[in-house]
């Protein structure tokens, strides 16, 4: 499991406001994206869209999907590009890390928001950067990076509720302007050689399987294997034996028997709700288990115990981003490239970096924000129309 969860008391941590920490990592940027994540190249297309709202003074929020880590970097050559500052909500683990890119980060804009709890401060500062639209405010409403390229996981209506709030103040305090939202849709293509990319990575795993490397075999039946013996491994570990059906109906099997135990322990009074996506349902988890942890008073035991459940739903929330048929009959280079990483991320914890990478950051028309909300409705207007720009995008026949 990868140290996403911190067994410390949560403090926020606000960004810093000078710009000239944020202008001196600007510059760093291109270099960092192609030595850390192989990305060399990147086009900005529909700048005219932000451009406008720029000019009317409207308050911004950028909501992009979240496919790769290396998105808030591209974000921050956007608005390098664009001429304009931002604030990005990240995830707090991310400034636990003990390296100088965790230190570095409220410098050039970027505040913390604790996923394993309600963190009132962080709210509270992106409806007050929205209210006085100081910065442009960027959020990732998926919450967590998929490594699928051209899906759109869930997304968090907290999204909705920080726009709405925002708008509804901006309108009581006597702000002029609209409040509206940028969908961002980001995608990355490959332009190397797939074979020889990725055969040596997944020899590694073959041979961490015990199994001769399978050289000479297509990329789509390689990957099949090592899939289907890992997903057999967590089967074995769980119910005893491989299960029989389809990777999908096993997967989806799996995460059952994974959260449906843990659900019926932690979550009572109508809070677990199974009809939610996983991230959600793993997120409500985590905030009945962790708080006692960080606490420190619960015996060494207990402790355990419980970190053997955290890692029981990380399991299941990584489960669930293996699209259903992502690899399809012909997959795309890039799909081959994003399961074999995702497969090496959650063998290892660690990713080998891949080159060269393109990206391309398309911004998406301006989605006003109406600060009545209707809470009668099933699904919140505004996130399903951030939902339907950004998959139009992604989907677009013209993305790359």
């Amino acid at each position: 499991m990868q140290n996403i969860v911190i067994d410390k008391p949560y403090k926020f941590i606000k960004p810093g406001r000078s710009k000239f920490w944020l202008k001196l990592f600007e510059l760093y940027i291109p270099r960092y994206l192609r030595k850390s994540h192989g990305i060399h190249s990147w086009e900005i297309r529909g700048k005219e869209h932000l451009e406008k709202s720029i000019k009317q003074n409207y308050s911004i929020m950028l909501t992009p999907n979240h496919c790769r880590p290396a998105d808030p970097m591209l974000i921050g050559m956007l608005c390098r590009e664009m001429g304009i500052s931002s604030y990005i909500m990240a995830s707090w683990h991310l400034f636990m890390q003990e390296d100088l890119y965790a230190k570095i980060l409220p410098k050039v804009g970027v505040f913390s928001i604790y996923r394993e709890g309600i963190d009132r401060d962080s709210i509270k500062f992106a409806i007050t950067t929205l209210t006085e639209a100081e910065r442009v405010l960027v959020l990732f409403p998926e919450g967590v990076v998929s490594r699928t390229n051209n899906k759109l996981n869930h997304l968090m209506e907290g999204t909705s509720f920080i726009a709405g709030t925002a708008a509804k103040k901006r309108i009581s305090t006597g702000k002029s302007g609209k409040s509206v939202v940028h969908p961002v849709a980001i995608r990355y293509f490959f332009d190397g050689d797939i074979d020889k990319t990725l055969s040596p990575v997944l020899a590694q795993m073959e041979k961490r399987l015990t199994w001769q490397p399978a050289t000479g075999t297509p990329l789509k039946k390689r990957i099949e294997k090592i899939a289907h013996a890992l997903l057999g491994l967590k089967e074995i570990n769980f119910f005893g034996a491989p299960m029989e059906g389809s990777v999908s109906e096993r997967i989806e099997n799996l995460i059952t028997n994974i959260l449906h135990p843990l659900e019926d322990e932690w979550l009572s009074n109508g809070y677990c709700d199974r009809s939610e996506d996983v991230i959600s349902r793993v997120k409500k988890l985590r905030m009945a288990i962790l708080p006692d942890i960080t606490k420190g008073n619960i015996t060494d035991n207990e402790k355990n115990r419980r970190w053997k459940q955290l890692a029981d739903i990380y399991l299941a929330q990584q489960l669930s981003l293996y699209p259903p048929g992502y690899l399809g009959e012909t997959p795309t280079p890039e799909e081959l490239l994003e399961t074999v990483e995702r497969l090496e991320e959650d063998l290892t914890d660690k990713v080998t970096l891949h080159s060269p990478l393109k990206a391309t950051i398309e911004i998406g028309e301006a989605i006003e924000v109406n600060p009545q909300r209707n809470k009668t409705l099933k699904k919140d207007p505004l996130m399903q129309k951030i939902e339907f720009s950004i998959n139009k995008m992604l989907l677009s026949k013209n993305a790359k």
